[in-house]
């Protein structure tokens, strides 16, 4: 892998940036052979933009609210990605639904993950889904985006127990733990050339 150039990722974010500092962490640790080309917020007071300037990534506060569509929005999204030369779009948090402009732009090179094991408990609150429902075993899931919300072709997926005394905060710090480490992996199969996608199927290589 030394010779070819690491990956470019662009992270979308709207909040605190917990995954995206774990996928910081395992670049600069040499883990996964690639660099944050620029990070991207929809919420100008996100932290997830201090982590970043930390280490030095190009942050753009890129706020949805001066667009009165979402495909205009997107549009300019796929204009600021492209701009940094990016290879993979990843959604570190980021709390908006993409249209067709941007999963068109990026076919299977968009990943998000979700705290829980779709096709299970997609959208909103799916700790609290998941403990009103009664599961014994809860999760998280990567996977690519398309235009539905949590519906793409699933990577990867760690299952974590539900506890009975589980509240919607118990159960999300421990699923969180999960996410750094699948999302990491997920991340570097894809910077490995390990993944390929047929259908709603995604293939691994060895």
């Amino acid at each position: 892998m030394s010779g070819k150039a690491p990956c470019r990722i662009g992270v979308l974010v709207s909040g605190s940036g917990t995954n995206l500092q774990a996928i910081i962490d395992r670049i600069e640790s040499g883990e996964i052979h690639a660099e944050v080309a620029c990070v991207i917020s929809n919420k100008a007071d996100a932290y997830a933009l201090t982590r970043a300037a930390r280490h030095g990534i190009p942050v753009v506060v890129h706020e949805n609210h001066r667009f009165s569509k979402r495909q205009e929005y997107d549009a300019e999204t796929v204009a600021i990605l492209k701009s940094y030369n990016v290879d993979l779009v990843i959604l570190a948090g980021f709390m908006r639904i993409l249209t067709n402009v941007m999963v068109n732009a990026f076919p299977h090179a968009i990943m998000n993950i979700h705290p829980a094991l779709l096709p299970a408990f997609p959208g909103l609150h799916a700790q609290q889904q998941a403990l009103d429902y009664g599961v014994r075993y809860s999760g998280c899931t990567v996977h690519f985006v398309d235009t539905g919300t949590d519906t793409g072709p699933i990577i990867m997926q760690t299952v974590v127990p539900v506890e009975q005394d589980d509240t919607e905060e118990t159960l999300s710090a421990r699923i969180q733990k999960a996410e750094h480490q699948t999302f990491a992996a997920a991340i570097k199969l894809f910077v490995d050339g390990k993944i390929k996608v047929k259908g709603r199927k995604v293939l691994i290589s060895p």
